[in-house]
């Protein structure tokens, strides 16, 4: 039986994940946005912990910016462009390993936690909860932990216009339309309150739940479309104001919930 960690791989292994926050603008408002809430909640001397780092772009800039960051990344060819990337640079270190298992690191390690990739790969419920767990676990008391997870709804407006509707229902839907995860999906996508709801029971306080890239990924596939950078600029001022607004939260691909251990 081929095993997450090969289905995952696979893709990546084929997939210019290096330039996907570079080459889209919907990429780039992924970026900008979620570093402003990394700045947002995680002092300039923080240490850092990054789990599904993919090729570096977040850990690497962070270092850049003089914290100290430990990169964590499942994908071993993405790890290697995210070593070639950071050569040279004292204040990042990089591991192989998997989000449900972060024994290398003691409890009560890190000031903020950036787990920015795991969630959209885990499909059992026992797996979701042990990579919460740990990302609760090597945090400091008071630290910050930023989960990006994906909005289902999004999936199906970004990827199920095409003449593939029902597919897609399929896939992400139950009969009696309720979510469905399962790992040959791939990607796994939530709604949003079911989302949030996997941490009711751990020792976290909710901070906020914001989306990072809004409505641009099935917009910018549009013969029309078109975003100056001047254009730009001024949409992620105007989007950065309305992130967290609930009523835009399911419209967006990539999320963030942002949460305090206790």
């Amino acid at each position: 039986m081929i095993t997450r960690k090969e289905i995952v791989s696979s893709f990546y292994d084929r997939y210019d994940e290096d330039g996907r926050t570079v080459r889209s603008r919907h990429g780039q408002l992924e970026y900008c946005t979620t570093m402003t809430y990394i700045h947002r909640y995680a002092a300039k001397a923080s240490r850092i912990l990054e789990v599904g780092a993919g090729t570096g772009r977040y850990s690497i800039a962070l270092a850049g910016e003089g914290m100290d960051v430990t990169a964590v990344e499942l994908v071993e060819s993405n790890l290697a462009v995210l070593r070639e990337n950071s050569r040279g640079m004292e204040n990042i270190r990089s591991f192989q390993g998997d989000a449900t298992d972060l024994r290398r690191f003691p409890d009560n390690t890190f000031d903020a936690t950036l787990f920015f990739g795991p969630m959209y790969h885990l499909y059992e419920t026992d797996e979701v909860n042990r990579a919460i767990d740990e990302a609760i676990r090597v945090t400091k008391p008071n630290g910050v932990i930023l989960f990006a997870f994906l909005s289902v709804f999004a999936i199906m407006y970004a990827n199920y216009f095409y003449g593939n509707w029902t597919e897609g229902q399929k896939e992400n839907f139950t009969e009696d339309y309720r979510v469905r995860h399962f790992k040959e999906q791939l990607f796994t996508g939530y709604d949003i309150t079911e989302f949030e709801g996997l941490f009711s029971e751990k020792p976290v306080e909710w901070i906020t739940t914001a989306g990072v890239d809004g409505l641009l990924e099935p917009i910018e596939r549009r013969p029309d479309f078109s975003m100056t950078d001047t254009e730009f600029r001024a949409f992620a001022e105007w989007y950065l104001a309305f992130a967290e607004k609930r009523e835009l939260l399911g419209t967006t691909s990539h999320l963030l919930y942002i949460c305090r251990k206790r």
